[in-house]
């Protein structure tokens, strides 16, 4: 019996009904005792197919089902056809480790307070009541001291003495124990000496006693649209001024923006197909034992939009705001609702352009717009929001806010530290780095695109630079796969230019977008190491592959305790031709933290990212016509 969808694009979001379905397919297979699903997720339909689709058109619809059986430890994946309820494929995923589910923290974590050796270790501490406790399960990584092939995850301990505590401000150090969370079982306790006291630190910070009492100076600030907004949500389809894109949550990747277009004139050109995280490494770079093994993949380990927030208005998001829900499954299969999970506002952005006519005196000035389209994940202490924008003059910009409570470590006052900053006399925060990575499905004007690498230089000298300052722009295709990974060099100006070389525009020049770098750390931890074999795209701020359906993420599907190898350095060793084709871009960035003691008890938002911006896409500025603004009473022009 086919299914009835309510769905009115075909890269909609699978439905709660469509989410019961598979999970129903599946199941009946009868290959399962105890299973969890790791992953119920849209198939996208062909590229072709997306871009032709017409309000009315027939939607096929197929979802992509991962399972584990705890029982067996053997990984499923099965593809289901929605409309027949017809099982297409069902595989067996051999040697891989499926990520860590809701489900599995609770799970940990009990299990961890039950076990002998990790109460009494606690004991040792001088930590009877257990109720204090709060215990954090996290991703194991790749080390010698995992047990082969079974699910693991080290649960940590930290006191939490009262419901508002900041327990990272009381870390229990030298103690974790590995649990497996398919049987249950504390496979070890790691008890280690020093024993080091609780730290004394004061990590509070969310009640008015705790901070000293409110500002009472903060003026109220009210943003206002009282005719409404300027955009339209029709579904998941979002149209604002001369642009128009779908917008969903994917388990994985959180926030996708697809099939963005801009009107430009009559015709709506195509310029960015999809675009979202890929992946996101956090490395520490402390070798203390407590540390050294924590190498965090944040979407492949855990899920950025399985763990995304309701947003609340007035608190995450201000002005006349639109949200959109979202729909997930959870690790019983079950559709899980997360209300307010995308947030889709306008901003004022300054000055869109100026000029004043120094002869006669006379101003002219538009301001700026921007539509922005975000959510917000938290992954245990730390929170991210991801921040899409949208500019009247063609720029899509990624803004990734970071902040939430850093992780410590308790110290003695007068210990020495190499690889981590006090916060407090005895409570020190490890460095370590946050690398992002964003896939950009790349469409310029269509799909035969080519990449070139573009440096502003100053000329060689010599007869056509007598003066010695000429400035070059060196453009340099990048023809294969081969020749895809690159870095950033800021003195150089370095952007990466990708055109269609089949659209000419009104000077002769094909049709391009660029990408512009922000700020680009690439990994620290060096390439044979465990977190550099498993992220190896953290060792480049870009990579440019040949557009294949399942290279979604670039420490590859299954990153959870895998050896390493996976994702792009396995993907450009194929060497594919890049020229005229559909190509992506992998851009890495994000920031390397030494912690600050302002960044203690809870850090202020730090912002990276990088943005998209039309190189000869456009006759002209295509914000010329954005009409001047009233400010009270004032003709701004």
């Amino acid at each position: 019996m086919s299914v009835a969808v309510a769905v009115t694009h075909p890269l909609d979001p699978l439905t709660a009904e469509e989410i019961a379905a598979a999970v129903g397919v599946v199941r009946a297979t009868g290959d399962l005792e105890r299973p969890v699903f790791s992953l119920v997720v849209l198939v996208d339909p062909p590229k072709e197919v997306v871009v032709a689709f017409g309000s009315g058109d027939e939607i096929a619809r197929r979802a992509r089902v991962v399972v584990t059986d705890r029982a067996t430890r053997r990984t499923h994946e099965g593809i289901v056809d929605l409309g027949t309820s017809g099982l297409e494929s069902w595989r067996v995923l051999d040697g891989v480790l499926p990520p860590i589910v809701d489900e599995d923290f609770e799970r940990a974590a009990e299990a961890a307070l039950a076990d002998p050796r990790f109460v009494e270790a606690l004991r040792r501490r001088g930590i009877d009541d257990l109720s204090i406790v709060q215990v954090d399960p996290l991703s194991a990584g790749s080390f010698p001291e995992n047990p082969a092939g079974r699910r693991i995850v080290w649960a940590t301990p930290y006191l939490k003495p009262h419901p508002l505590a900041n327990a990272y401000s009381s870390p229990v150090e030298h103690l974790r124990a590995s649990v497996d969370l398919d049987t249950g079982e504390v496979v070890d306790v790691l008890d280690h000496d020093p024993i080091v006291p609780i730290s004394t630190a004061d990590g509070d910070y969310e009640t008015e006693e705790a901070v000293g009492g409110w500002r009472d100076d903060v003026a109220s600030l009210d943003i206002v649209q009282p005719e409404g907004p300027g955009f339209t949500l029709d579904g998941h389809v979002l149209r604002w001024q001369d642009w128009r894109l779908h917008v969903a949550l994917h388990p994985v990747d959180g926030l996708v923006l697809s099939d963005l277009r801009f009107r430009d004139g009559e015709e709506d050109r195509q310029v960015l197909y999809r675009a979202s995280l890929s992946e996101m490494v956090v490395p520490y770079g402390d070798p203390h034992d407590g540390f050294y093994w924590r190498t965090y993949f944040d979407a492949g380990e855990y899920g950025m939009g399985r763990l995304a927030n309701s947003l609340q208005l007035g608190c995450d998001c201000l002005g006349e705001i639109r949200y959109v829900d979202a729909v997930l499954a959870d690790g019983a299969g079950a559709p899980r609702e997360i209300p307010n999970a995308i947030c889709i506002h306008e901003e004022d952005a300054g000055v869109l352009w100026k000029h004043t006519e120094v002869a006669s005196g006379m101003a002219h000035v538009r301001r700026s717009r921007k539509l922005v389209v975000s959510f917000f994940a938290t992954v245990g202490n730390y929170d991210y929001g991801f921040y899409w924008s949208l500019y009247q003059d063609g720029t899509i910009e990624l803004e990734a806010k970071l902040t939430g409570i850093v992780l410590t470590r308790g110290v003695t006052p007068d210990q020495e530290l190499g690889s981590a900053n006090r916060v407090a006399p005895d409570l020190a925060a490890p460095h370590h780095q946050h690398l992002f990575n964003v896939r950009l499905d790349m469409a310029v004007d269509g799909f035969a695109n080519t990449v070139h690498e573009v440096d502003l230089v100053g000329a060689d000298e010599g007869p056509e630079n007598p003066y010695g300052q000429a400035i070059v722009a060196r453009s340099t295709p990048i023809r294969r796969e081969s020749e895809g990974r690159r870095h950033i060099d800021a003195a150089a100006a370095r952007s990466w230019k990708v055109v269609n070389p089949g659209r000419r525009n009104h000077v002769g020049e094909p049709t391009g977008y660029k990408l512009q770098p922000f700020n680009g750390p690439t990994m620290l931890a060096g390439p044979e190491s465990s977190v550099g074999r498993r992220a190896g795209f953290a060792h480049a701020n870009l990579w440019v592959t040949r557009f294949d359906p399942d290279e979604l993420h670039a420490a590859g599907e299954h990153p959870n305790q895998h050896p390493g190898g996976a994702g792009l350095p396995e993907w450009i060793a194929k060497d594919r031709p890049l020229e005229e084709a559909d190509v992506v871009l992998w851009h890495t960035f994000g920031v390397s933290h030494a912690v600050r003691t302002e960044d203690w008890p809870v850090m202020p938002v730090e912002r990276v990212g990088f943005a998209l911006r039309p190189v000869g896409f456009f006759a002209r500025n295509p914000a010329m016509r954005v009409p001047p603004s009233e400010a009270k009473g004032h003709h701004c022009a």
